[in-house]
C-alpha cells in the first residue's frame, strides 16, 4: 500500500481556503495548498485530517466527504493523496505554525496561484464540487 496523505478542501459559496507554506529550502516552499498532511500508522483520513488541522492552523473541522484521491512523487516515492470536502467556520484559524498566510480565494482563481504541484492534481475534483452544486435547485 502506498503511503498516503490527505488534504482537506473547505469550501464558502465561491470560495475555497487555502495557505501558503513558510519560505523554506523545501520545493513546497512559499506554495499555496490545501491543508492536512500525512496519515499517520494506525489512523484513519479523518484522524489525520482532525489532527492536521488542530496542529497547523488551531482549527477544528468537520469531515463531509471524499472527493477523490490522486497520486504524487515525494522523495522518490510514490504517495497517495485524497481529497476530503470538510466545514470549516472561517474565523476557525487561530494560528499559522507551517504557513505564513491563509486565504479564502475564488475557486476560479486556484489555476492561477502557485500551488503544491500535489495540490493541483486536486483541482479537477473541486471544480466537479462548484459545478454539481451551482447546478443544484
Amino acid at each position: 500500500m502506498k503511503p498516503r496523505s490527505v488534504a482537506g478542501i473547505a469550501r464558502r459559496g465561491n470560495l475555497v481556503f487555502v495557505a501558503r507554506r513558510m519560505r523554506d529550502d523545501t520545493a513546497m516552499s512559499h506554495r499555496w495548498e490545501f491543508p492536512g498532511g500525512k496519515v499517520e500508522p494506525g489512523e484513519t483520513d479523518t484522524d489525520a485530517l482532525h489532527r492536521e488541522f488542530l496542529e497547523e492552523l488551531g482549527a477544528s473541522i468537520q469531515v463531509i466527504r471524499l472527493l477523490g484521491e490522486s497520486s504524487f512523487h515525494n522523495n522518490g516515492g510514490t504517495r497517495t493523496l485524497a481529497a476530503w470536502l470538510i466545514d470549516m467556520d472561517p474565523e476557525a484559524v487561530t494560528f499559522l505554525r507551517e504557513h505564513e498566510e491563509a486565504a479564502w480565494v475564488p475557486w476560479n482563481c486556484l489555476r492561477s496561484l502557485h500551488l503544491a504541484d500535489s495540490d493541483r492534481s486536486l483541482l479537477p475534483f473541486i471544480e466537479e464540487l462548484v459545478q454539481d452544486c451551482s447546478e443544484s435547485p
